[in-house]
């Protein structure tokens, strides 16, 4: 029986240990069965693609209609003013779209805090089964009762906790609604500058354009020449170069002018291929000089600029957080009351309750979270007070940069309105001596040159004067929807808008 006993013993371990080595190779199986459940679900390898399932292809839908030209614009589409143009991007901008919901939300968040200042009511409805039993199992009572009843909770006093409540969530707000007045003015100078930009490059291809047809009569000069026997074949080969390198950069600048126009289209909040076109005011963009100090305009961006309003704001709200935090370590009175109504269904009959308490809750102890909270809190309101300090410095160095970017554009005008008449009448006299004989065609070449950089460099004298100007009215927080007519760039509107 022993030995009988022992074989069975040993059988018994042979048998668990092939068990427990059929389990291990089963999940060897499994381990590659779900590997390749894997593979189905990812890439591969690491070197290839991974390739969704028709299933699982995004289709795009769009979340609104896709933006367009507003009918009361379509009409005069090639002579949009700035003003125009502005009123279109801001129509069209999602960005301020985001940043007016988010303002509407912080609005509710502060109704919400509000709330603190009211008592809480609660109406509740009750229904319990009681069952009672008494020696040996017999049952001694049994009752089923129901009623309403309702609950007020009033918080009386905490230190000033609620008030910092709303006041962080009022700062909140404050900080929302100037980060979307500064997003408006983002939207504004965006669209001022791809206006500019895709002015300039009309003027240039307007310029090009005299540039090629004076080469043109450059090289009908020198065919004429040579066609009496005074020039060379010379002469009019250089022409002819002249010639081409002019027409390649009119060729140039049309392609320029598409992707121009693009950023335009894109800055208005329409798709980049939208068609319209905008044609050079006839009379030109009105020009403003400025000659006011420097400081005037430090003072003024102190005072205006809306993101500097917004970080004052969450340097205030985070002050009043840390107010909030440390009201938290104090005791806070609260009032409570319960009144109701209990309906027995064995006896039919019903007794009514009334409760009316004041309550002092003292926070003793939490494992020191409350100390925590206030190390935190004062921490963040330090760093929003340093990030308020960082951007005052940044504000008065984009002021100072972009008033005397500003200066010198003003000047760098007044040198290539000098420039150009200069080149124009060099070009000229160079062009009658040519004709005459008496000049050579390096020196007509020479002049034709310089007449083209002349106006290239009055278009880019304009145009730097227009950015800078609009940059400084940025900087200063002054850039708004409005025109002034005597400017070419916004002024600010002091009207609230109410819609993004």
């Amino acid at each position: 029986m022993i030995y009988k006993g022992t074989t069975y013993a040993v059988r018994s371990r042979i048998t668990i240990v092939v068990l427990l080595l059929s389990a291990f190779s089963g999940m060897g199986c499994l381990h590659t069965l779900l590997g390749k459940r894997c593979d189905l679900k990812t890439a591969p390898s690491p070197e290839e693609l991974w390739r969704p399932p028709p299933s699982e292809v995004p289709r795009y839908k769009p979340s609104q209609p896709a933006p367009s030209i507003p009918p009361d614009l379509l009409k005069s589409k090639e002579q949009w003013t700035l003003a125009e143009v502005v009123d279109m991007a801001l129509r069209n901008s999602p960005d301020t779209r985001v940043t007016w919901s988010d303002a509407r939300a912080a609005a509710a968040a502060w109704g919400s805090k509000k709330g603190a200042y009211y008592p809480e009511v609660n109406v509740n409805g009750d229904l319990s089964y009681q069952k009672g039993s008494g020696p040996g199992g017999r049952v001694a009572y049994e009752q089923t009762t129901y009623g309403p009843s309702a609950e007020l909770n009033y918080l009386l006093f905490n230190f000033g906790g609620r008030e910092a409540d709303v006041e962080e969530a009022r700062q909140a707000l404050l900080a929302a609604n100037w980060t979307h007045n500064a997003t408006i003015q983002n939207v504004v100078l965006n669209a001022e500058q791809a206006y500019y930009q895709y002015l300039s490059a009309k003027a240039l291809l307007k310029a090009e354009e005299a540039t090629v047809k004076e080469a043109q009569s450059n090289l009908d000069a020198t065919q004429e020449r040579h066609r009496v026997g005074v020039g060379t074949i010379a002469d009019v080969l250089q022409a002819k170069t002249a010639l081409s390198q002019a027409q390649l950069t009119l060729e140039t600048i049309r392609g320029r002018i598409q992707t121009t126009r693009g950023v335009l289209a894109t800055a208005m909040g329409l798709p980049a291929n939208t068609p319209f076109d905008l044609d050079l005011p006839p009379e030109g963009l009105p020009v403003t000089h400025i000659s006011e100090e420097v400081e005037r305009f430090i003072e003024e961006a102190q005072a205006k600029r809306p993101d500097l309003a917004s970080a004052r704001s969450l340097a205030s709200k985070a002050g009043a957080h840390l107010r909030a935090v440390k009201a938290a370590r104090y005791p806070s009175l609260l009032a409570t009351g319960d009144i109701g109504r209990t309906f027995y269904e064995r006896t039919g009959g019903h007794s009514d309750d009334a409760l009316a308490a004041l309550q002092v809750k003292i926070p003793l102890f939490n494992g020191f979270s409350r100390e925590y909270d206030v190390l935190k809190a004062e921490a963040e309101a330090e760093t929003a007070t340093a990030n308020l300090d960082k951007l005052e410095q940044e504000a008065v160095l984009q002021v100072w940069t972009s008033y005397y970017t500003y200066k010198t554009a003003e000047q760098r005008l007044k040198s290539s309105q000098d420039l150009l008449e200069s080149a124009k009448q060099s070009h000229e006299v160079t062009l009658g001596r040519y004709k005459a004989g008496v000049g050579s065609i390096l020196d007509l070449l020479s002049a034709q040159r310089a007449l083209e950089n002349a106006r290239a460099q009055l278009i880019g004298a304009y145009t730097d004067l227009f950015l800078s100007l609009a940059q400084l009215a940025y900087d200063t927080g002054s850039l708004w929807v409005g025109v002034q007519p005597s400017q070419g760039v916004p002024a600010l509107d002091p009207a609230t808008r109410g819609t993004p």
